[in-house]
């Protein structure tokens, strides 16, 4: 519950670097793998817990492609076609159509070249695959009988790509009989003639995080990683190889408008400038190429295996493939921003391919269930300390705690160069912290006493409704029973990350200890509530509604962390966050309703039973006073 924001936020951490015990992490979403990197036992450990990663990050991720399909399918419900300022008096833009008609027989052409732009036809060693007499559209051909064909070879590494170089697919579509040399003027056709490229290696950053021990000096890096990082600076680009990708020709006919195609598809939609038509789309399929599956390509390495899959593929199919790789909109933002990792799309994939498929379904059902609770969790935490007339009964140290813990999480995810977007939350939290401090405390500026006499001094003094109850006192006896506890975990932690862990310098020990201690023990600073609760043999002060929601959040994410693999350390979290929950439940159980207790409202019982005898009074008084002559005689 009120730790689990901490966990999932840890989740999010993944800095794309490799520490200089020469283990790899992800840059920019890619995994880069290394070998010969033997690591510390006892350090996995470590690494391992401070690496939980977040169970909804999936879930969500599938979530929003959802959406982006539901948008897309909605742009097709467009209405009249866009005039066109060019043509005379704004008539509007013909419909076009596929200038492959369905069955229509092909030939394709497939060559390998480290030149972007193709031109070397007549280079037999180029032509990596020829496959005549294809037909488009037809789902029944080929080898299995589902319209796909297969061509698989080993290539020769050249040497400039074995140094980083690129390696290009070209991919030729022609009607039958023609040829895709525009030099044989006899063969060839501009409109006969469907063409694609793309790069087949992938280039991705690593980057050498120099880390040590503190105390001695020393560290446990493999000594080739740290040449490399000697040679080759703090980010090293590496090119990377998959064995397999898909040809898809889309078997579409749709009457699309110049124009009027929506996003992304208009990407993938090319319009012949003459004729006005479109042609096919060709689409390079590597949606299920995981990045576990990449390796680097290095002097070691002489032959490179190839793979190709020829497969007509449907609309509807298509829409579904380019939804996942559309980009960004938020163009003002890096260009990585707004995208999900490699990693975070290869768990997706996972979840696809090995997840039983009604799991699947309960998953996606249940983690939108789980962002309700946790928006309604949010807006009432929001209401609850927005209309708070009293602090009777509340910790007010745990918010200021928490205002700590916010701002060590912040100044952690900033060292290790975290995606914005977590960046972006974790601030907005630490806002809201800071706003619920104004609530709980009076703040003022003290304009007298300045700081270096140029500065106000910012005052903080606890309010009236806090001091004069005994709930401050009650707030100090747990906060000092609290740290005998707290500070002995606190120094041993310390010296154990002092001494068997390695770190960038002393900045990165103090807030990766202090991240570390907060993950591992933050949860007891919950337990001063409980204790105030118990003093005070009351729980009607308490947010019930958000800690509800936060408490059915919990309990998902429960019943996920064993039902996906995630480390123990997480599950241990979910845990001990509903034993907590549980006490709470039950001092709700023993501490029955009394008309005494002051609720969230900052009112009892008792106010309305007085404001309804108040109301009450002048009420029989009227009556008294109306009674007739007749009858104030016979009284």
């Amino acid at each position: 519950m009120a730790t689990q924001g901490t966990e999932t936020t840890k989740a999010a951490v993944s800095n794309g670097e490799v520490s200089s015990n020469g283990t790899t992490a992800p840059s920019d979403g890619q995994t880069v793998q290394t070998a010969g990197n033997a690591q510390d036992p006892q350090q996995q450990q470590q690494q391992q817990q401070q690496q939980a990663p977040n169970a909804w990050q999936v879930i969500k991720g599938v979530l929003f492609r959802i959406f982006i399909i539901w948008a897309i399918s909605s742009w097709f419900r467009r209405g009249p076609s866009t005039p066109d300022p060019n043509t005379p008096a704004g008539a509007p833009r013909v419909p076009s159509r596929n200038l492959f008609p369905k069955d229509t027989l092909m030939d394709l052409y497939v060559y390998v070249s480290q030149e972007e732009v193709f031109s070397d036809f007549n280079n037999t060693e180029a032509l990596f695959w020829f496959q005549r007499d294809l037909v488009y559209g037809d789902w029944n051909m080929g080898e299995n009988g589902d319209g796909c064909y297969y061509h698989d070879m080993e290539m020769d590494i050249p040497e400039k790509v074995q140094q980083n170089g690129s390696l290009y697919i070209h991919v030729y579509f022609t009607k039958s009989g023609f040829h895709p040399d525009p030099k044989r003027k006899g063969q060839y056709r501009r409109l006969a003639t469907v063409h694609a490229t793309r790069m087949l290696n992938k280039f991705k950053r690593r980057k050498f995080l120099k880390t040590k021990n503190l105390l001695t000096g020393e560290t446990e890096a493999d000594p080739e990683m740290i040449k490399r990082a000697e040679s080759h600076g703090p980010v090293e680009i590496i090119s990377h190889w998959h064995p397999n990708l898909t040809i898809n020709m889309v078997d579409d006919h749709t009457a699309w408008v110049k124009g009027s195609v929506p996003p992304p598809l208009d990407q993938h939609v090319k319009f012949d400038a003459v004729s006005g038509d479109y042609y096919p789309i060709v689409y390079f399929n590597d949606y299920w190429n995981l990045q576990r599956d990449y390796y680097p390509i290095n002097e070691t390495l002489t032959k490179l295996p190839l793979r190709l899959t020829y497969c007509p593929l449907s609309l509807w199919r298509w829409q579904l493939y380019a939804a996942q790789n559309a980009r960004s909109p938020w163009n003002f933002l890096p260009e990585d921003t707004y995208e999900q990792s490699d990693e975070d799309q290869d768990s997706v994939k996972v979840a696809l391919l090995e997840t039983n498929p009604y799991l699947l379904g309960l998953t996606i059902v249940v983690s939108i269930v789980h962002s309700i609770f946790e928006f309604l969790a949010f807006k009432n935490d929001i209401q609850f300390w927005n209309s708070r007339q009293s602090l009777e009964g509340l910790s007010v140290r745990s918010i200021i705690f928490g205002v700590f813990q916010s701002l060590v999480v912040l100044l952690y995810i900033l060292d290790n160069e975290t995606n914005f977007v977590v960046q972006v939350s974790v601030f907005i939290g630490l806002l809201i912290d800071l706003w619920k401090i104004t609530k709980v405390m009076d703040v003022r500026l003290d304009r007298e006493n300045k700081i270096a006499g140029v500065i106000p001094r910012l005052v903080f003094t606890d309010k009236s409704t806090y001091v004069e109850s005994s709930t401050k006192i009650y707030d100090d006896m747990a906060f000092k029973y609290l740290s005998w506890l707290l500070y002995p975990l606190f120094g041993c932690y310390a010296v154990y990350s002092l001494l068997y862990v390695e770190h960038k310098g002393w900045y990165s020990w103090v807030l990766s200890m202090l991240y570390g201690f907060l993950l591992t023990f933050g949860f007891i600073t919950m337990t001063p509530q409980l204790f105030i609760n118990y003093k005070m043999k009351s729980v009607a002060h308490l947010p019930w509604r958000m800690l509800t929601y936060k408490a059915l959040n919990t309990f998902i994410d429960d019943l996920f962390a064993f039902v996906i693999k995630m480390p123990m350390m997480y599950r241990i979290g979910c845990l001990r966050d509903d034993v907590v929950f549980f006490i709470y439940l039950y001092q709700r159980w023993i501490y029955r309703v009394d008309p005494n207790r002051v609720n969230e409202f900052g009112t009892s019982g008792l106010d309305h039973d007085q404001k309804n005898t108040a109301e009450a009074a002048p009420a029989t008084a009227g009556a008294i006073t109306d009674k007739p002559v007749g009858e104030k005689k016979n009284d």
